[in-house]
């Protein structure tokens, strides 16, 4: 495989059960493939530590403004975003295989974000519920009224339509 930001050979490197190529002569960048990145990006799983030792060519330079062509799927531009909801990296990510591309200390900067996943869903939550918090209450109050309301109109059509009442049989329950 080509690396994606100098263009060097990259090479296969083991790390307990995980193959993860890394681009080991050129800058230092490591692919994972699909659900790899999630079994070393916490500080508490060893796998991850190894990789950290991975060091770059000083001569190479990157430019991190240049779009990135996976290097499984030669012909597909990788998408970049946040790892988290920090903010503080960003890495690319493979629309079509679902692989991660991290350039050299991005590995080191993403574990040592959260000491653990729980920590980083609670943070991803909170900021969630600051962003869409107010709109999902407005709109499950409302949900809640048009419950009610169709509650009502069922009642009054029980004495209009007695045939089509079976007790128990709607999930919101009996009249």
């Amino acid at each position: 495989m080509k690396c994606p930001a100098c263009d060097a050979p990259m090479e296969e490197v083991i790390v307990e059960d995980i193959a993860i190529d890394v681009c080991k002569h050129g800058c230092g960048g490591l692919w994972f493939d699909r659900f790899e990145l999630q079994k070393v990006d916490e500080p508490h799983e060893s796998a991850g530590e190894s990789l950290l030792q991975i060091g770059m060519d000083r001569k190479e330079t990157i430019d991190h403004s240049k779009r990135r062509m996976c290097p499984k799927c030669t012909d597909m531009v990788m998408m970049r975003h946040f790892f988290s909801v920090k903010q503080e990296v960003e890495i690319d990510e493979c629309p079509s295989c679902g692989g991660f591309w991290l350039d050299y200390g991005e590995l080191g900067r993403i574990r040592n974000q959260y000491p653990a996943e729980e920590e980083q869903r609670k943070v991803a939550n909170e900021y969630f519920d600051e962003i869409f918090g107010v709109e999902l209450k407005k709109m499950h109050d409302e949900s809640e009224e048009k419950v009610e309301k169709a509650k009502k109109i069922a009642r009054m059509f029980r004495f209009i339509c007695p045939s089509n009442y079976i007790p128990g049989q709607q999930k919101w329950g009996a009249f």
